[in-house]
């Protein structure tokens, strides 16, 4: 069965190896048997910050790093370049209560990590915005992480309430969960690219190097895979393993009594081994590549909520002619 599947980034700085293991890999598979759309979520990046930053420089990394790892079959397309879409907001804003934005547990967890001076109503939106960004393409299928599954439930509630209410325009989206365990920081913490303890697709073998070479494992010397009492040092050992296609027990087994720095030291080789390819293939690119996709692709994006939003109109009511 083929699916239109949305999913996409913040760009708030390049994208890392938990983005690659954690969705990139996965939407690189979906491309070539589904309707994919990626979106370049500009306009969310002032959800959680008061200010954007360099948010052109950051789109133009997010994209770079699209094409390097080999989504060529997608749709790439940018927030601010679909206006359609997001007039979505506002119907789907009156399907939802304050008080289901209010216990979202996502939203809990940016107001929580956020660095806007006070929290804003656009972060209370997060979700509802979201759904916007699924439903305007009738996204049925969307690639998340565990921590994104309560967002991913209010568009389900958004669109069985607008269907019931209005009429039925909307697929009711299903999650597809990655495989692959959740990466965490080289700091022990979520792995973010605004918090500094991620390694980025682009890095320099250098660069990933101190990187690993900074991250927190513990005392004990023998090295074991035992992801409840030993978090920091199996997370290592499953990027090893990601990485080489071998089991993060194999591989502690290996390291045995050679401690934290043998095992940073193949964590090193693995990754800076893995990834040299699509570091290559992103030197090659230029600017101009990113502008003749995003041009196409938000082109793409428009046509399609141009025609959703008209289905809305008219199952609400405001349409007026043939």
């Amino acid at each position: 069965m083929r699916h239109t599947v949305l999913t996409g980034d913040r760009p708030t700085g390049p994208l890392h190896i938990g983005h690659y293991f954690g969705s990139l890999a996965n939407r690189i598979r979906l491309q070539d048997e589904h309707d994919v759309y990626v979106l370049v979520a500009d306009y969310q990046v002032i959800t959680d910050r008061d200010l954007p930053g360099e948010i052109r420089r950051n789109t133009v990394d997010v994209v770079l790093d699209y094409l390097a790892i080999g989504l060529s079959n997608t749709t790439i397309f940018q927030h601010s370049a679909v206006p359609e879409l997001n007039q979505l907001l506002l119907p789907f804003l009156s399907l939802v209560t304050v008080s289901e934005l209010q216990r979202n547990p996502t939203v809990k967890d940016e107001i929580a990590h956020s660095s806007q001076a006070a929290v804003s109503g656009l972060m209370f939106t997060y979700p509802v915005h979201q759904a916007a960004d699924i439903l305007f393409c009738k996204g049925d299928l969307v690639p998340v992480g565990k921590d994104q599954l309560p967002h991913i439930e209010v568009t389900r509630v958004i669109a069985r309430r607008f269907n019931e209410r209005y009429a039925p325009v909307f697929p009711v989206p299903d999650a597809l969960l990655s495989q692959t365990p959740l990466l965490k920081g080289l700091d022990g913490g979520k792995m973010s690219k605004s918090r500094g303890n991620a390694i980025a697709l682009k890095a320099s073998d250098d660069e990933t190097a101190a990187l690993i070479r900074r991250a927190v494992t513990d005392a004990e010397r023998h090295i074991t895979f035992e992801p409840e009492r030993r978090p920091e040092v199996a997370n290592l050992l499953t990027i090893a393993g990601l990485c080489t296609g071998r089991a993060p027990e194999a591989i502690a087994e290996e390291i045995g009594d050679g401690g934290a720095s043998a095992l940073k030291r193949l964590v090193i080789e693995a990754v800076n081994e893995f990834f040299r390819p699509i570091r290559d293939k992103r030197r090659s690119l230029a600017e101009a590549d990113v502008h003749d996709v995003l041009r196409a692709g938000n082109a793409r994006a428009r046509e399609v909520a141009v025609r959703t939003l008209d289905e809305v109109r008219q199952a609400m009511g405001y349409a007026f002619g043939p």
